[in-house]
């Protein structure tokens, strides 16, 4: 049999491990175990086409339980003990940052599938998900242009994703006018249920007659108290209307959405789009899981297209080599499920649609809005510091160049 592979192949050490490193406990379990599930699906798939290189593609999955600097030990333990050849995990960016050092250190790859910050392109990260310039900025355009909205609530949960991306859109919006008394930034820690004082703060903005929105980065469970407080106040969309970035399918599948109609979503995928591939990535989901009524969401596409990517590179390279798979990963393409096709950048990220969804009674969007992929943007143009920092990796070698003084800033992550 081994004389019937190519030469690479019989290089590779069967079987291929892939690291799994999403909490299935704790807060960030209501997001984090479908993750869990769509990679043990993704690598049963490519399992049934024959494997990779000629070898069977293994899991290895492990639980971080919503708990930080567990994410480092668990990465950690998958890289020395597990030997994976490649990471997919982590939904808060404070534990991407916790896996960080660990992943530099000793040269492992991961494929992190959420959206995020930005401010940050790690030689061992490919950033799956949005970037600020393409979810937080184009869902405030949909407001100002769109709804007319002239305050701004910016309701998160306190960790660095939502305090960077406030930090992007307190800019973004006093560069298109909105005065700083206009802007009402508040910060919740995870898992935070009482929300009648905050929504009641909210309400009391728009009593001067102005629209008001609310930009929401809160994460995780806390998401069930908000917005059952918002159906309390009787606060609908037409009165106060809700962007969410971290709010998709799944989360809304646990909560009653009657009273939840109208508000909105910003992602790069939703389950609703009407095209081929993702008609057929709802059905293997379905069939893998057994269930005909679970849904499907964004990062559940930003680990589909990054797994596929991944697999694609391991066979360009022809080895499951870190680096040699990095070089190949590269200008990869890979169809997205919303139609049109994903490339990766020489900045580890994504050209990726910007879709805004409005919820349904029955937890679904209806696509509001549809970009043409967006090139994403490892370091802001609205933060004074980041506008001039550019990422290029295999051009530069740098994720942090000024191109001011056109140096390397660094190598390493600001962890």
């Amino acid at each position: 049999m081994l004389a019937s592979l190519p030469a690479a192949a019989q290089q590779v050490d069967c079987p291929i491990k892939v690291g799994v490193l999403h909490s299935l406990s704790g807060t960030m379990a209501i997001s984090e175990t479908t993750l869990k599930d769509t990679v043990e699906m993704l690598v049963s798939q490519q399992n049934e086409k024959g494997g990779l290189l000629g070898c069977d593609v293994e899991a290895v999955v492990v639980d971080p339980a919503s708990d930080w600097p567990l994410f480092a030990e668990k990465a950690r333990e998958l890289l020395t003990v597990e030997k994976v050849d490649v990471i997919f995990g982590s939904w808060t960016s404070v534990s991407r940052k916790s896996v960080l050092p660990v992943l530099e250190e000793l040269n492992g790859l991961m494929f992190y599938p959420v959206q995020y910050e930005g401010e940050e392109s790690s030689r061992n990260v490919f950033y799956t998900g949005a970037a600020p310039n393409q979810q937080a900025i184009p869902a405030v355009d949909y407001f100002l242009e769109e709804l007319g909205v002239e305050r701004f609530a910016l309701l998160g949960t306190d960790y660095v994703y939502p305090r960077t991306t406030n930090n992007i859109l307190e800019a973004y919006l006093k560069s298109k006018g909105i005065a700083e008394e206009d802007i009402f930034i508040n910060y919740t820690p995870f898992g935070h249920s009482d929300w009648a004082t905050i929504v009641g703060d909210v309400v009391e903005m728009s009593e001067d007659g102005r629209q008001v929105g609310v930009i929401s980065t809160i994460n995780g469970d806390a998401n069930i108290g908000f917005y059952k407080e918002l159906a309390a106040a009787e606060v609908s969309a037409d009165d106060i209307p809700v962007v969410a970035f971290s709010v998709g399918e799944e989360e809304l599948s646990g909560l009653d959405t009657s009273n939840l109609e109208g508000h909105l979503a910003a992602w790069n995928y939703f389950m609703t789009a009407d095209t081929p591939e993702n008609a057929a990535f709802i059905k293997g989901w379905r069939d893998f899981i057994g269930d005909d009524s679970r849904v499907t969401n964004d990062p559940m596409e930003a680990h589909y297209i990054g797994f596929n990517m991944w697999v694609n590179a391991v066979e360009d390279a022809g080895t499951t080599d870190v680096d040699a798979v990095r070089e190949a990963m590269y200008g990869q393409t890979f169809p997205n499920l919303t139609g049109g096709v994903a490339e990766m950048l020489p900045n580890n990220h994504l050209t990726k649609p910007v879709l805004i969804g409005e919820i349904r009674a029955d937890g679904q969007f209806d696509i509001i809005s549809q970009t043409e992929p967006v090139p994403g943007d490892a370091w802001t143009d609205y933060l004074t510091e980041s506008a001039k920092l550019k990422s290029d990796w295999p051009g530069l070698g740098c994720g942090m160049y000024n191109t001011e003084t056109e140096s390397c800033v660094q190598i390493q992550s600001n962890y």
